[in-house]
């Protein structure tokens, strides 16, 4: 599922691109609260754009349940790829797989930090991970890859759609007042308007929504632990 060459990366996203429409939609059941997954990698700071393959890494994976974190993970390993936008399964895909699967497989829904529709080939990262998972997923960025639209509004909850070839891939969202938007994708058997709605149903007080945050905060908790000299 993680393909060891970008030639080969490229065809299997076009397939999972076209895999997309066929798959059953996800939506959370009504009168339960979902069971909201997340993963997050990270390697050496200032590395994060430029790193090579090889490159140092931690990784971590949470669930998050009624504003409370119930399980993590986190794992060190070794980044397979350098950074190239477009081709960031080939750099961080095994490792986030690993974590994820470390949880148990009881997540509903997935957050990770990548994009998904809005791709060059129509499935990022968090497509592909949702795929190679079986697990629902939604991608949560700092800014669109490829798509277009309007900035959002100033008010908490206000969005913005982004969208590509006339596709919506996902909003720009607002998820606190007086911060940047972070930008939601529709991800594997997710679409735009419920990645969003789910995004705020679980971002607190931070601009990021509390499972990602806590993945972040453990991944890197974990690297600095590691750095510390003994």
């Amino acid at each position: 599922m993680w393909p060891g060459g970008s030639g080969h990366l490229e065809e299997l996203q076009r397939r999972l691109a076209l895999q997309w429409w066929d798959q059953p939609a996800w939506h959370p059941q009504a009168g339960r609260s979902p069971l909201v997954g997340a993963a997050f990698a990270t390697t050496f700071r200032g590395l994060a754009g430029t790193g090579s393959a090889g490159d140092p890494a931690w990784v971590a994976a949470v669930l998050w349940l009624e504003g409370r974190l119930v399980k993590s993970v986190v794992l060190t390993g070794s980044f397979d790829a350098p950074y190239v936008p477009g081709l960031l399964a080939l750099r961080e895909g095994r490792l986030l797989q690993e974590a994820v699967l470390a949880l148990g497989g009881t997540t509903d829904v997935l957050m990770v930090d990548a994009t998904g529709r809005d791709h060059p080939r129509g499935a990022g990262l968090a497509i592909h991970l949702g795929a190679a998972c079986d697990v629902p997923t939604i991608g949560v960025t700092d800014r669109p890859l490829l798509a277009t639209g309007d900035e959002a509004g100033t008010q908490r909850g206000a969005a913005a759609e982004l969208r590509l070839g006339g596709e919506l891939v996902g909003y720009r969202l607002r998820t606190r007042v007086g911060a940047r938007t972070v930008v939601v994708h529709a991800g594997w058997r997710v679409d735009a308007d419920t990645a969003c709605e789910l995004v705020l149903g679980v971002t607190g007080d931070s601009r990021t929504p509390e499972p990602l945050r806590q993945a972040r905060r453990l991944a890197r908790a974990s690297r600095s632990h590691d750095a510390v000299p003994t």
